[in-house]
Formats: C-alpha cells, sequence, structure tokens
C-alpha cells in the first residue's frame, strides 16, 4: 500500500490535535505504520494549526509536502484554503463553513476572502463543506467540533468499523465527555 497523508487544519484551540491523536489511534488499530507530526504556530493566540498524519505500510517521515495531501481536514474555511496546494490533484477537503477572523480582518487591515468554497472547487478540490459547528452544537456542546469532523472523515473510511472509531472515542477523549463526543461523531458522520 502506498503512504497515505491528511492534514488537520485549523486555528488554535479547535481541538486539532485531539483529532489528529484520535485519527491515529484509529489507523493504528488497522495494522498501519502511522507518523504524526504537530505544527503549532501561534496556536494559543489564535494562530494557524497543521498537523500531519501520514499512513502506510511503512511511513518514514512525518511531514506532508506540497501537492501530497490525500484528504486535508479543515476546522475553518480560510485555513483550507491557505493549504490548498498541499493538496492532491484529486484530493478532497472536508471542511467546516465557520469563519474565524484573522488579526488582519479583526483589526480593519484586510476583508475575510469571499467564496472560498467555490474558489477551491474551481482549483479542482473536491470540497466537502458542512456546518460542522452547528452540527457540534446541536450534539452538546461548539467544543466537539473535531469529533464531528472526524465523523465527516469517517465515512472516506468504509473499511473502518463504526466501533473501531468508537473504541477511539472512548480511549482519547476525557470519559466525563464521552456521551457528548459519540453524538457529535454520529451527527458529523451523517451529515
Amino acid at each position: 500500500m502506498d503512504t497515505k497523508n491528511i492534514m488537520i487544519v485549523g486555528v488554535g484551540g479547535q481541538g486539532t490535535l485531539l483529532a489528529s491523536k484520535m485519527l491515529g489511534y484509529v489507523l493504528l488499530q488497522q495494522g498501519y505504520d502511522v507518523k504524526v507530526s504537530e505544527v503549532h504556530g501561534m496556536s494559543q493566540r489564535g494562530g494557524s494549526v497543521v498537523t500531519y498524519v501520514r499512513y502506510g505500510k511503512k511511513v518514514y517521515s512525518p511531514v506532508i509536502d506540497k501537492g501530497e495531501a490525500d484528504v486535508i481536514i479543515s476546522f475553518e474555511k480560510l485555513e483550507a484554503a491557505r493549504w490548498l496546494e498541499f493538496l492532491k490533484k484529486d484530493g478532497t477537503i472536508i471542511t467546516n463553513t465557520q469563519e474565524v477572523e484573522p488579526m488582519p480582518v479583526i483589526t480593519g487591515a484586510a476583508a475575510y476572502p469571499e467564496n472560498l468554497i467555490e474558489k477551491m472547487q474551481a482549483a479542482g478540490a473536491k470540497v466537502d463543506a458542512k456546518d460542522f459547528l452547528s452540527i457540534a452544537q446541536e450534539a452538546g456542546s461548539a467544543k466537539a467540533v473535531n469529533i464531528a469532523l472526524m465523523g465527516r472523515l469517517s465515512t472516506y473510511f468504509p473499511e473502518i468499523s463504526d466501533e473501531q472509531w468508537q473504541d477511539a472515542i472512548e480511549k482519547i477523549v476525557p470519559p466525563k465527555f464521552l456521551d457528548l463526543n459519540r453524538k457529535a461523531f454520529e451527527a458529523g458522520r451523517n451529515a
């Protein structure tokens, strides 16, 4: 099997690292060699955060280069657009339609870009865009947006059973948040 590459991108505090741990765990349980690399950036100040998850028979490096990502999971539209050049020609972007304004927009120095979904599609990306923030809120908490996105990602892995994803949630999520995250995962999966 060729090495597959998934990027998880977002803004500090959105739960990208928990999502990457969950994905890494479920892929390890499938018997893959998995490498996860976290690039924090200015994560504590709302800055861009990216995690690389690479898996296959044997993975030698945790880093994904431009044009190598099979899937980009994005917690926010602008982050999806920002990392678009890393996507393969036939790659997929799973993105939350939420807009988190970066500092230049907040200060009035720039405007939030319009029509990002359409622009990414025009660039050749397959875009699976949904309001995962609302999905997470309906499940019980906006903080579960990361698990709602993982639920949607699970639909791209038919070989991994729901029980295996549920096991990953149980191993990664603190016990007091299990029910909430299970609801968010199912809601994202069925979105």
